[in-house]
């Protein structure tokens, strides 16, 4: 974007409130190397006066090598160990990724049970508040240990989303390995990016891919649909790739901006 038009960096520097949500691989394996990058630009939108919450997958992924196995676990009761740990290590990561900006984490685990139930829900809410408050880094994530197969969220994508509408966010953050959304899947010749997505837009034609990841739960579907949900509730959401939230909040137009609902 040229000449004086407002960028997404600008929108997220300006904001009152952002939810950041990052995949499993992005934070994980080979690339856990990238949490302290991830961790100065939510240091930027922090010193620029916004709340910031961190919805972080990555706990099976991160806990995995820990208990020596080769890939991630199909039984549920090894996931729910591999999550014990590897959220423990995770959170470790950010935390010490943290200090050198003088920030303090806060760990928050739900459950979809926690936010289909109105007591959870505002038990949830109030901790979230009074830790914003506070001055602290919510970082929030699936309660693996815990949760079952029948009623999990399915995606950190779609947990980001109901958090945004839950703290009432005016900004929602969806970081993968994806820059972008594209007309068609982005190998295929042809495919071009989508830079904004009007609010309803149906994106009709447009192919809209599952995840490539062997960690993520979520491909570009669940990202759509995640982002949908948070328009819908007064958020803008932006859909980008992890190691370029950096160049973003620099001025450099990446990613895919949904407009949020009309106030």
């Amino acid at each position: 974007m040229g000449g004086s038009a407002v960028t997404h960096g600008d929108e997220l520097l300006a904001a009152r409130r952002v939810v950041v949500k990052v995949g499993s691989s992005s934070v994980s394996g080979e690339n856990a190397g990238q949490i302290p990058e991830l961790v100065a630009s939510l240091a930027q939108l922090h010193a620029a006066g916004a709340q910031v919450i961190l919805v972080s997958s990555g706990a099976i992924a991160t806990g995995v090598p820990f208990l020596h196995l080769e890939e991630r676990p199909d039984d549920l009761a090894t996931q729910q160990a591999a999550a014990a740990v590897g959220q423990n290590i995770l959170v470790n990561r950010y935390q010490r990724a943290l200090t050198t900006h003088e920030i303090i984490a806060g760990q928050v685990l739900l459950t979809a049970h926690d936010i289909e139930n109105p007591t959870h829900r505002d038990n949830a809410r109030r901790a979230i508040e009074r830790l914003l408050q506070l001055g602290i880094l919510p970082i929030i994530n699936e309660n693996d240990t815990v949760a079952t197969h029948e009623i999990r969220f399915g995606d950190n994508d779609r947990l980001a989303a109901l958090v945004a509408r839950l703290v009432d966010a005016d900004r929602l953050v969806l970081l993968s390995d994806v820059d972008a959304l594209y007309t068609a899947p982005p190998a295929m010749a042809g495919a071009e990016r989508i830079s904004e997505v009007a609010y309803g837009d149906p994106l009709a034609g447009i192919e809209i891919g599952e995840s490539q990841s062997g960690w993520g739960t979520g491909g570009a579907a669940t990202k759509v649909q995640a982002a949908r949900l948070a328009a819908d509730a007064g958020a803008t959401v932006l859909l980008t790739e992890t190691r370029l939230l950096a160049a973003v909040l620099g001025g450099s137009d990446h990613g895919t901006r949904f407009a949020a609902r009309p106030a």
